[in-house]
């Protein structure tokens, strides 16, 4: 273990890793099921869903894997949130177009996937997707790890819960619980999902305290503790306040892998024919959207979480950054031959990071976990969300603290910085929010006398953000 991802050299320890690791893939798990519900808009028992389901678990390990022994970085990696809901459209899309079948068209959209995936490793052996992270401004760079902090921060109190009932939903704790303006209202709003929603409450605050707590007498498992016991109490509320078995599922579960499935519809099952009934503009211009989007999600999430674990040097940069990126490259393709959207560095990793991880054995430890739950699926999946909740909170304060890197006295780097700051969590996508802020960067530089003083390829970078977001749909 120490000569492949030399644990001394970067202070810490086995055991510290596998625990970081074990964080990291209890905060994202949710992805095992989520990704393929969205991808075959929830048709879960399908073949389709058991295919996607498999390549989830299977692209991602492999992606972790590489992160793992090429770059010996902590970052987890798997179908991004945000493009997998695109990538659903885009099937939804293909199908009013040229007629095709939901599952027809879902290989035609492989294709894209396969070549963005190909054009990210090509652009990443290259140097290129490298050269392009060191065009971001110190500034902005040292606003993304705050940006991502707030969004993870919405992602827990908000999108990461939801909570359905006989009047509908999904409801919300920080919309719907803490928007509402009294209990009775927001009783009458929910109507049955109210006492779940307490139950939510009361279990998303608890991990977080405790989370808290612990890591400030110094356990460095805080945050897995804190998800643990948050777990126990929504369990034990389930059972002894809302009359619900908690484990119930795992009694009809199946543990068996569905490989059939997956040969029958994801694996290699790439549609040209498809794809070439696209047509070649539209085909041309999803490639590029996609690449744009993975390409920002990745850089913003590795520099954001790198730069709060001290694994930056004074300019911002990080050690072994071409390996990262080439590994997040094998992902997508790995993603696509299997069956599944653009696998991405997600931003979960921060949970890992948080708990200890600095080497590659974190990201080789949530790999193992990935590849396991196809035999396991059910067991992780009992997981409430309500306990990876205040785990997102805690990692989420932590990142906002980045913001005292930040010189608040000098409005070329808090104007960047502050649209970033609010635009990350509201459109939920990284990559805008960067260009958000290189395109308000490089406005404010031009129009003060300093354009030479922005690169070359920031320019480059802020012209094509403004083309995605005014002329790409």
């Amino acid at each position: 273990m120490e000569k492949l991802f030399r644990l001394q050299e970067n202070g810490t320890t086995v055991r510290t890793e596998v625990l970081a690791g074990l964080t990291t893939f209890m905060t994202m798990a949710y992805i095992i099921a989520l990704n393929p519900n969205l991808l075959t808009n929830f048709d879960t028992g399908s073949a389709l869903w058991n295919g996607v389901f498999l390549a989830t678990c299977i692209a991602s390990a492999l992606a972790m894997f590489c992160m793992a022994f090429l770059a010996n970085k902590p970052f987890a990696l798997a179908p991004g949130m945000g493009l997998n809901s695109f990538f659903a459209v885009v099937v939804s899309n293909i199908v009013t177009l040229t007629g095709m079948s939901y599952v027809q068209s879902f290989q035609s959209a492989l294709v894209i996937i396969l070549l963005e995936g190909i054009v990210f490793l090509v652009l990443s052996v290259l140097n290129i997707r490298e050269k392009i992270v060191n065009a971001i401004p110190l500034g902005v760079r040292l606003g993304i790890a705050p940006a991502i902090g707030l969004m993870l921060m919405n992602i827990g109190l908000g999108s990461n819960v939801g909570v359905y009932s006989e009047n509908g939903g999904p409801f919300y704790v920080m919309r719907d619980f803490f928007g509402a303006l009294t209990p009775s209202v927001t009783q009458t709003t929910m109507g049955s999902g109210y006492s779940t929603m307490v139950l939510t409450v009361v279990t998303m605050f608890v991990g977080l305290f405790v989370t808290v707590i612990l890591a400030k007498k110094g356990v460095k498992a805080s945050v897995l503790l804190g998800m643990l016991v948050a777990s126990i109490v929504y369990w034990i509320g389930d059972f002894a306040v809302l009359g619900v078995n908690p484990f119930a599922s795992l009694s009809t579960a199946s543990f068996v892998p569905p490989f059939a499935d997956m040969v029958e519809t994801t694996l290699f099952k790439f549609d040209f024919n498809g794809f070439l009934q696209i047509g070649w503009f539209t085909a041309i211009t999803l490639v590029i959207t996609f690449c744009m989007i993975d390409m920002f999600d990745t850089i913003g999430t590795l520099v954001g979480t790198a730069s709060r674990a001290g694994m930056v040097d004074k300019e911002g940069n990080m050690p072994n950054m071409k390996e990262a990126l080439i590994s997040d490259a094998i992902g997508t393709v790995a993603g696509a031959c299997t069956g599944t959207s653009t696998v991405t560095t997600f931003v979960e990793s921060a949970s890992g990071v948080e708990a200890g991880g600095r080497t590659g054995l974190t990201a080789l430890t949530t790999g193992i976990l990935f590849l396991a739950c196809i035999f396991i699926a059910p067991i992780a999946a009992i997981i409430p969300a309500a306990a990876t909740s205040s785990a997102l909170i805690y990692v989420g304060v932590l990142m906002v603290m980045g913001l005292k890197n930040v010189d608040f006295d000098d409005l070329d780097q808090m104007v960047p910085v502050s649209l970033m700051l609010i635009a990350m969590p509201i459109s939920g996508s990284i990559g805008h929010a960067i260009g958000i802020g290189l395109i308000s960067y490089t406005v404010i530089k031009v129009f003060t006398g300093k354009a030479k003083e922005v690169s070359a390829l920031t320019y480059v970078i802020s012209v094509l953000f403004l083309v995605k977001f005014f002329l790409i749909v």
